[in-house]
């Protein structure tokens, strides 16, 4: 029911990444993507270290 106060947690939308978008993640700092497994994880540079974040990137924005 809508008036309910028991409401249903509301489901994020899971994130899109292209490559080449500039990102930051709290470990890793700034990165760019170098690749995606679409609707599993993004490949990040991060200059030092190349790592692959899986979906749904919690710890990851865009730029």
């Amino acid at each position: 029911m809508p008036s309910s106060p028991f409401k249903a947690p509301v489901e994020q939308p899971i994130r899109q990444f292209s490559v080449g978008d500039r990102v930051t993640h709290d470990e890793h700092g700034l990165g760019r993507v170098v690749g995606i497994e679409e609707g599993i994880a993004v490949l990040v540079d991060f200059g030092s270290v190349q790592k692959r974040i899986l979906s749904p990137y919690t710890k990851m924005a865009a730029l």
